[in-house]
């Protein structure tokens, strides 16, 4: 059979979409254990039956209300393996958690002695509770993202699933057709062990997906639990960071619904997602590692450098995502709304210094740290659900146009996304504060 280059290539126009992928819906969910912070040491030595380790005790608790007492210790031990995969534990001067959500409760862990204990092989225990639960806690975020779409769940035609809680085939994806209902053509791929910049690379995935797929609609799912790095104190130089990580770290699943060419008076698009890109920080690839080992996720990162790493490369990776666009540079960065991973205090205190933000521009980021902890690769999609719901609000003040998504992860990698604020996301917050375009 012999085709003509010319339907070909009207073939393949057809096939793929006529505008930008959209943000068409976000949903979010966490377990309904929610432990203060304040609360959390006297819980995590009794839960570990630590409560003789005094001294350890006691900078817990400075730890939970000022990490910087901690954190120069920990710059003393910047090799030392740890139970963690995030760049943003690295440096803060203080964990700013206010409360974070937790699955795991004092009577499972009392029932599960072996997850608290440093030595023990307890991989197989931590899978077998994230086999179920994962799923589960994914399932109620994608039940909400799915009802702010409006459509029925089976006219979903992608999913993506990103998690570095777990290690299933079939996995967490399986698991969502069942509970959710999606169709069993649906497409599936499933991101594992990515660490905290894998929302924003599924994101990425879903814009390719969506744009050259005319029709699709991505449903993109994130769920982590810190069961899979929850361990008991250590004394020594190892248990400072294993201390920080326990303070820091919470869980909770996230979901969204991407798609191009939207249908007028049936999906409200939130914003569109203009561009995305990934970049490697040179000379960074041991800085942050991860790995599933017979005991738990493991992980190392040099706190002394992942920081400033970030910092300086972080406007340089601005710049190259929006140079082309004609937009950019620090007479322009406040001008912009911002949604970036809050791992921790001095990630987003760096980011301000270097780009010369002005106070409050990373108010988003801010609260979701202080109401959740660092939930990995979830916490941005809290931050852009949080940054929906300040300009629905009114406020950001400014009506910003356009916004930067930015995350961390292992590489080190630095992903950056172009966000344009819809019209009518944009109009709710003129319409408040009594603007003009």
């Amino acid at each position: 059979m012999t085709t003509g280059s010319a339907p070909l290539s009207s073939f393949r126009r057809l096939q793929r979409a006529d505008g930008l992928a959209c943000v068409l819906a976000i949903g979010t969910a966490n377990p309904p254990n929610c432990v203060p912070q304040a609360d959390f040491p006297d819980f995590y030595f009794r839960a570990t039956n630590s409560d003789h380790l005094t001294n350890l005790k006691h900078k817990f608790k400075r730890l939970c209300k000022h990490s910087h007492h901690f954190l120069l210790l920990s710059h003393l031990v910047a090799n030392a393996r740890f139970t963690v995969c995030v760049l943003s534990v690295a440096a803060g001067d203080k964990t700013d958690v206010k409360r974070r959500y937790l699955y795991y409760t004092e009577d499972m862990l009392a029932a599960r002695p072996e997850l608290a204990d440093n030595a023990a092989p307890s991989l197989d225990a931590r899978l077998d509770i994230a086999a179920k639960a994962v799923p589960e806690l994914a399932a109620k975020a994608a039940e909400k993202a799915i009802a702010e779409w409006g459509s029925p769940a089976a006219d979903v035609t992608h999913l993506v699933v990103t998690t570095n809680s777990g290690a299933h085939v079939p996995g967490v994806d399986l698991r969502l057709v069942q509970l959710l209902g999606l169709r069993p053509s649906m497409r599936r791929t499933m991101l594992y062990l990515n660490g905290c910049s894998a929302g924003c690379a599924a994101l990425r995935l879903a814009k390719d997906l969506a744009e050259n797929t005319r029709g699709a609609r991505v449903l993109v799912v994130a769920a982590e639990l810190t069961l899979m790095l929850f361990t008991g104190p250590e004394e020594g130089d190892s248990g400072f960071m294993t201390l920080f990580n326990q303070a820091l770290f919470g869980d909770g699943a996230a979901a969204v619904i991407i798609g191009a060419d939207t249908m007028d008076h049936v999906e409200h698009p939130l914003f569109e997602i203009v561009s995305a890109a990934q970049t490697i920080i040179p000379e960074s690839d041991q800085t942050i590692t991860m790995s599933l080992t017979s005991r738990r996720l493991d992980g190392n990162i040099c706190t002394k450098h992942a920081p400033g790493l970030i910092g300086s490369n972080v406007e340089h990776c601005l710049l190259d995502s929006f140079g082309p666009l004609g937009f950019g540079g620090r007479n322009r960065w406040n001008d912009m709304f911002w949604v970036v991973h809050p791992g921790a205090t001095t990630i987003l205190d760096q980011i301000d210094a270097v780009l010369g933000l002005e106070p409050g521009k990373l108010a988003a980021s801010r609260r979701v740290l202080s109401e959740y902890g660092n939930m990995f690769d979830i916490t941005v999609f809290f931050v852009l659900d949080e940054m929906r719901r300040r300009m629905e609000d009114g406020a950001e003040g400014e009506s910003p146009e356009w916004g930067a998504m930015m995350a961390f992860g292992p590489g080190l990698t630095v992903e950056t996304m172009v966000l344009h604020a819809t019209p009518t996301e944009r109009k709710c917050n003129l319409h408040e504060n009594g603007n003009a375009m």
